[in-house]
C-alpha cells in the first residue's frame, strides 16, 4: 500500500523527512514578474519587490493536473488546501480527487478543506503524518484528521494589509489602519475561513501579549505550536519565550512563510497555528 500526504503550497511546507510528501505551488503574478512558491524561490527579494511595485498583483492556483501529478500513482492519499474563501485551490483538488479515483479503481483520497493557512496546515499535515504511521484504515484516518481540524486553530499579525485589500481579501479601510504608527491587526481564520479582526496593536510587544491572551481565550493549554514569520523572526521568537513561559514543555516551532503567505502576510506578518 503507498500513502502520499500532499498539500498547496500555502502550508509553509515544502518537503517532509518521514513520509512521502509533496507541495503543490501557488503563484504570485504582477504584469511584470511571477512567482512560484516553490523551494528556492528569493521571498526577500519578492517582497521588497512588491513593496515598491504599484500596479495589479494577484495569485494564481494550482489546477486540476497539478494535482494529479502531485497524487502521483499512491493508494492512499490524504490532502490539505488553503481555505476555499481564500482560492479556488480546494475545488480543483476536489475535482481531481473524483478524477483520480475513477481513473484509479481501490485507491481512496481525502481532500481537506483547511478554512485556513500557513502553520495551521502545518499541523493538519504533522496529523496526516502521524495517521500513516499509525496504519490506520483509510475510514479511520479521515475520521481522525477530520476530528483534529475542529482542534486546531490560526491567529496573525500583520503589519501591513496592502495585497490582502488589493486582491478582495479584507475591507480597505482596515487594511489602511495597519502600518499607521506601528498599528499591527490581530485576527483570526473564522470557522467559515474568512480572516476576521480581533483587535488593532500597538507595537510588536503589544501584538505578541494580545495573541498569546487569544491562544488562552480559545483553548490552549500547552499543545502543539508553529509560528511562521514573514522577515520577523525577532517577534516570532518572542512569542515563543511567552508560550514557554506558560508551558515549559510546550512544542513550538518556528518557521518562515513561503512565497503565497509572504505575498498576504507581508513583512512583519506573523502566522500562528495552534492546538486549542
Amino acid at each position: 500500500m503507498k500513502y502520499k500526504i500532499v498539500a498547496d503550497s500555502s502550508a509553509n511546507v515544502y518537503e517532509r523527512k518521514d513520509v512521502d510528501y509533496r507541495s503543490v505551488p501557488l503563484k504570485i503574478v504582477t504584469s511584470e514578474r511571477e512567482y512560484t512558491d516553490v523551494k528556492g524561490t528569493d521571498v526577500t527579494e519578492m517582497v521588497e519587490y512588491l513593496q515598491g511595485y504599484k500596479g495589479r498583483s494577484s495569485t494564481s492556483c494550482p489546477n486540476v493536473h497539478d494535482w494529479l501529478e502531485a497524487f502521483g500513482d499512491a493508494d492512499v492519499i490524504l490532502g490539505v488546501t488553503i481555505t476555499s474563501n481564500l482560492s479556488g485551490s480546494y475545488a480543483s483538488a476536489m475535482q481531481a480527487k473524483k478524477d483520480y479515483e475513477e481513473s484509479h479503481p481501490g485507491a481512496n483520497v481525502l481532500i481537506i478543506d483547511s478554512l485556513s493557512a500557513g502553520p495551521e496546515l502545518g499541523l493538519i499535515i504533522d496529523k496526516m503524518e502521524e495517521v500513516v504511521k499509525e496504519g490506520l484504515s483509510f475510514e479511520e484516518m479521515s475520521k481522525a484528521v477530520t476530528d483534529y481540524c475542529r482542534q486546531s486553530h490560526l491567529l496573525f499579525a500583520l503589519q501591513h494589509m496592502d495585497n490582502l485589500a488589493r486582491n478582495g481579501r479584507v475591507n480597505p479601510a482596515i487594511a489602511k489602519i495597519a502600518g499607521v504608527l506601528g498599528i499591527r491587526v490581530v485576527g483570526k481564520a473564522s470557522d467559515t475561513g474568512t480572516l476576521q479582526q480581533l483587535h488593532k496593536c500597538r507595537g510588536e510587544s503589544a501584538s505578541v501579549a494580545c495573541i498569546w491572551d487569544e491562544m488562552k481565550k480559545h483553548g490552549y493549554k500547552g499543545g502543539k505550536v508553529r509560528i511562521d514569520h514573514c522577515l520577523n523572526l525577532k517577534m516570532a521568537q518572542s512569542l515563543s519565550d511567552l508560550i514557554k513561559a506558560g508551558y515549559p514543555s510546550a512544542n513550538v516551532h518556528i518557521g518562515e512563510c513561503t512565497a503565497l503567505c509572504s505575498f498576504y502576510a507581508e513583512k512583519g506578518g506573523l502566522m500562528i497555528g495552534y492546538e486549542g
